[in-house]
């Protein structure tokens, strides 16, 4: 395919070749997410999982139905090897775009992941293989928040880690692990009162919401946190907690 293509999959279906916008049928949007999401995959596990309430022979039928006609539409995306459906080359993912900051968020700049948080997987779709893969990004788009966090905590940038923890709060405000990054933080900068308020915060949160209190290995860092509090700051802290 010689002009560029653009596949946005995030926040909803779209595609453009070149600056023109290429308007598709669901059943070729469902084909085309579902080879783009694994870059390639088998006409049989094509067919089986975007048809499976069809016998072999039927769904086979409306893979080539759905293939001609996406030919047909003037986008033409993929390219057939043998069994074997892929993605053309000169076509940009914004999912391959996400996954490739996700895996480069420990170097360079890495501010394009805090942009509005997370964004959905194709929202609204609710096929087994989609919400499989947007569990996956979800995750892998929390750990990245994480381990930015964790970064600058340790080199002394607090503002930044501050940062890429309340992102991953906003995506997911029952996690642990960001609470936690969050009241190591506020100990880092001294600033104990603000670390009791997100520890008592948090322990409201997951009893009204499910029922629990935070983990014991949580509750013994702000323990030793707030043993450990110098002079007044640590007197006014131990008796808040008391």
């Amino acid at each position: 395919m010689g002009e560029f293509a653009r596949l946005r999959l995030l926040d909803g279906f779209a595609l453009d070749c070149g600056a023109k916008p290429v308007y598709l049928t669901r059943t070729l949007q469902r084909l085309l997410a579902f080879v783009a999401l694994r870059r390639e995959a088998h006409r049989a596990v094509v067919a089986g999982t975007l048809w499976p309430e069809s016998d072999e022979a039927k769904a086979f039928g409306r893979l080539r139905t759905a293939l001609w006609r996406l030919q047909q539409s003037g986008a033409p995306v993929l390219a057939a090897d043998g069994e074997t459906l892929r993605l053309h080359a000169s076509v940009r993912v914004d999912v391959d775009e996400l996954l490739r900051s996700v895996r480069e968020c420990g170097a360079g700049d890495h501010r394009a992941l805090y942009s509005g948080g997370p964004r959905e997987l194709l929202p609204g779709w609710y096929d087994d293989w989609v919400l499989l893969e947007r569990e996956r990004l979800r995750q892998l788009y929390l750990h990245a928040m994480e381990k930015l966090a964790l970064r600058d905590l340790r080199a002394g940038d607090f503002a930044g880690a501050m940062e890429a923890v309340l992102v991953a709060l906003r995506a997911e405000p029952l996690r642990e692990s960001p609470h936690r990054l969050l009241l190591e933080i506020h100990l880092a900068e001294g600033n104990y009162s603000e670390a009791i308020h997100t520890y008592h915060a948090y322990r409201i949160l997951l009893s009204r919401e499910l029922g629990v209190n935070p983990s014991p290995g949580m509750r013994r860092l702000l323990d030793a946190a707030v043993e450990a509090a110098p002079g007044a700051d640590g007197e006014a802290a131990r008796a808040r907690f008391a």
